[in-house]
């Protein structure tokens, strides 16, 4: 079941680096300096809103490096959550931190303290985009940390960027092959996109860098998200959280407020494409009715209705009726003979 999340943002806290892409305080919207007692506070709000009491209950902090903030300034923290934890309000912890920002003391301070998730912030797999991007650590910190970490007995996650300076379409492709053979328990994609303040936004302006258009951003990530796939490992996140900070503050870039809506989409669209080729090759007469989940409209529709127009220029849905039905799993499809008599659907309404 997917947890309640209770987020906190320490924005590039605990990091001595300043990666090109970067400008925390734009992605989280915030600069504010958290205390022990804006933890303590804000998750006695938090559980008090009307929520499923079934799911469990996850304090996480994003941004910055976690395990790179002073011991005392974890322990801080970390020990506002204690007393939730010891009484069963608060389930569990998780953070974001780098890979190399991970050593076997860390790792077994973290479980002690109530730890379940950490998100390692790979970015890239490739040593010359680590490089370019002044990332400061390199690809072997990975795999060092994965087994750190789960021996110690953390799920583990990983954060990787598409659109990178010197990124090669191949070594992202390759990255996200090597980052599926070490299982990670969820995956997030983020596309590179031009924040103000940041030193790819300097890059940009002299011409030393151009961010991937949204097309080829989704495009990629798409491939991505099917290598995780069939590896079975959960894509939880495509795309930057819309905020109004983050759409003042960007220069460039492929962003958009839905781009997972986008990526899920375009994989939709070929999933569709061919199950019905295939459905035409078994040659039925008569109409058929296409049977999909009500929660998949969008996604069947495609952004301004371009994967229903794309379908009907390929001629896949003729004599097929598009039935959305409310019970049925998402990302299912299935068909049957449609009743006589029936009449045809204009799906571009």
């Amino acid at each position: 079941m997917t947890p309640f999340i209770i987020p906190f943002f320490i924005a590039h806290q605990g990091c001595p680096h300043q990666c090109v892409f970067c400008n925390q305080h734009v992605i989280t919207g915030t600069q504010a300096w958290l205390t022990a007692d804006k933890v303590a506070a804000e998750i006695r709000e938090c559980l008090a809103w009307p929520r499923d009491k079934k799911r469990p209950v996850q304090v996480a902090f994003y941004g910055g490096s976690f395990t790179g903030l002073e011991t005392a300034r974890q322990e801080e923290l970390l020990g506002a959550v204690q007393p939730f934890l010891e009484n069963g309000a608060v389930n569990a912890i998780r953070l974001s931190t780098r890979p190399d920002y991970i050593d076997r003391r860390k790792a077994i301070f973290l479980k002690q303290k109530g730890v379940a998730v950490v998100e390692l912030g790979i970015q890239s797999f490739d040593e010359n985009v680590l490089t370019r991007c002044r990332r400061g650590h390199r690809a072997d910190h990975v795999e060092m940390a994965f087994k750190l970490l789960r021996e110690a007995g953390l799920s583990v996650g990983g954060q990787l960027m598409v659109g990178l300076p010197g990124e090669r379409t191949r070594a992202v492709l390759d990255g996200a092959r090597r980052l599926a053979t070490l299982a990670p328990d969820m995956v997030r994609i983020y596309p590179t996109l031009v924040l103000k303040n940041s030193p790819l936004a300097d890059l940009y302006s002299q011409g030393n860098y151009r961010p991937l258009s949204l097309q080829r951003a989704v495009c990629l990530c798409a491939q991505l998200k099917m290598i995780f796939e069939e590896s079975h490992i959960p894509v939880i996140r495509m795309g930057l959280q819309p905020s109004d900070s983050l759409e003042k503050d960007l220069v460039a870039g492929p962003y958009h407020p839905a781009f997972g809506e986008l990526v899920l989409s375009r994989l939709f669209f070929r999933k569709l494409r061919n199950y019905l080729k295939n459905l035409q090759q078994m040659q039925v007469g008569g109409r058929m009715r296409l049977l999909l989940s009500r929660a998949d409209i969008s996604l069947f529709q495609g952004q301004k209705k371009c994967s229903v127009k794309r379908l009907t220029g390929l001629g896949l849905l003729r004599d097929i009726d598009v039935i959305f039905q409310a019970g049925q799993q998402r990302f299912m499809i299935a068909h049957d003979s449609a009743p006589q008599n029936t009449e045809p659907q204009n799906l571009n309404q």
